[in-house]
């Protein structure tokens, strides 16, 4: 499946859930503040910047924000929030697509790099925060840890949430560190609703790794965007790289 047959009117038109999940007051209050402490006072470029969950709060901040975004619907989704000259945006992909100017802060929320499915690819989404960045600039990303301590011997898939009216399995492929999420959906009746997505997981260290080649080093990686302490049993990180001073 491609990025773009995934994201489509359909995702764009249900990705936004005002005030649950990943849209609840406590995490955007949490990742926008962050961020804006993370900006310096200066630009931010968010990567696959989607329907602005996150741009949107993070310029009422006062934090001038661009965005790169491959799904036209999705852009479209965000122009419902708030106009071009509020927060432009330009169509392409995130590792090669190149926005206008100079910034104190790239960012990369929400698993979003893991679309990228080879390990170039994701390089490459390195190198071009890099060459967005002014020196001394952030690259900031948030990513879940591979989950492979939970796979049973001999069985290729995990159930990572389940609640009622929705299961989410996670099917991998550990040679090529791939995997695919399946999202099923449903009510009282016998039909459900499925949806899927792939992705190529990172570890922390292959992350930092990836940082070394585009010029930037760790700065700082917590469990998540209050500063919880990063352990063995984090579930999730955001790291902070930053670019070498001039």
């Amino acid at each position: 499946m491609r990025q773009d047959e995934i994201w489509d009117a359909e995702a764009a038109r249900t990705y936004d859930t005002p005030g649950v999940g990943m849209f609840a007051p406590e995490v955007l209050e949490a990742t926008a503040q962050r961020l804006a402490e993370l900006a310096d006072d200066g630009r931010a470029l968010e990567f696959a910047i989607g329907t602005g969950r996150v741009a949107v709060p993070l310029a009422e901040r006062g934090v001038p924000v661009t965005g790169i975004e491959l799904s036209q619907p999705m852009i479209d989704q965000l122009r419902t929030k708030v106009d071009e000259s509020t927060i432009p945006v330009v169509v392409g992909d995130m590792a090669t697509a190149t926005a206008p100017g100079e910034f104190s802060l790239v960012y990369l929320v929400f698993n979003t790099i893991s679309n990228l499915l080879t390990q170039a690819e994701q390089v490459a989404c390195f190198r071009n925060a890099a060459r967005h960045l002014r020196p001394g600039g952030r690259f900031v990303i948030e990513l879940g840890v591979p989950d492979l301590r939970t796979l049973p011997p001999g069985q290729g898939a995990t159930v990572f949430r389940q609640e009622p009216g929705y299961i989410g399995l996670d099917v991998y492929d550990v040679v090529n560190q791939h995997l695919v999420s399946h999202h099923f959906r449903f009510g009282a009746g016998r039909e459900a609703e499925v949806s899927r997505s792939p992705h190529r997981y990172i570890w922390p260290a292959e992350l930092d790794l990836m940082a070394q080649l585009a010029g930037m080093e760790l700065e700082s990686r917590d469990a998540d965007w209050t500063g919880t302490a990063f352990t063995a049993e984090s579930g999730s990180h955001v790291s902070v790289y930053r670019l070498a001073d001039a």
